[in-house]
């Protein structure tokens, strides 16, 4: 009789603390394994390049580009008012004034629908062009003329850096 009225007294499994305690890991395991699938499913792997091959061939391409910089003594600097949204600058060749046309490439780190592609025109060795607002963080920056004859390239942490400088650096080509 005693075992009868024990069994009676005590709660049912489902009011007691224990088996949800249990059951609560696999069940948030679960709840975040789905999460993690709608992720990969839905957002593009920026970091994966379609052609890897082709780009790869392209690096010596890119490199005589580096090469011609060099040759030319090419020096940039920019500075950036966010408040004003310009970006205002000087390209000079041997510390001498360049005039032309030239693209500014601002490449986002992790994200390229962020990525600003900006023609300016370079005057005497200045240049000013309008910037939107840009995101705070690290900024891939490639300078190239019009015609792509020779390129800068460098790293921008904004707003830890006001201004940018880049020089042609390699070795002369022979």
């Amino acid at each position: 009789m005693e075992l009868a009225t024990h069994v009676d007294s005590t709660k049912p499994w489902y009011r007691q603390l224990w088996p949800w305690l249990i059951m609560s890991g696999p069940f948030i395991v679960v709840i975040a394994a789905s999460y993690t699938g709608w992720i990969a499913f839905t957002r593009q792997d920026a970091m994966v390049v379609d052609d890897y091959y082709k780009q790869g061939l392209a690096i010596n391409k890119d490199l005589r580009r580096d090469s011609a910089a060099t040759n030319l003594g090419l020096t940039f600097n920019a500075r950036y008012d966010a408040a004003q949204g310009k970006l205002t600058g000087s390209l000079l060749s041997f510390g001498h004034p360049v005039t032309g046309k030239i693209n500014i490439l601002l490449a986002h780190a992790t994200q390229p629908e962020k990525d600003k592609k900006i023609e300016v025109q370079v005057n005497q060795g200045d240049f000013t062009a309008v910037l939107p607002l840009l995101d705070l963080g690290r900024w891939d920056v490639t300078v190239e003329n019009a015609q792509r004859d020779w390129r800068l390239t460098g790293t921008w942490n904004w707003p830890r850096q006001r201004e940018i400088e880049f020089k042609a650096d390699l070795p002369p080509a022979e």
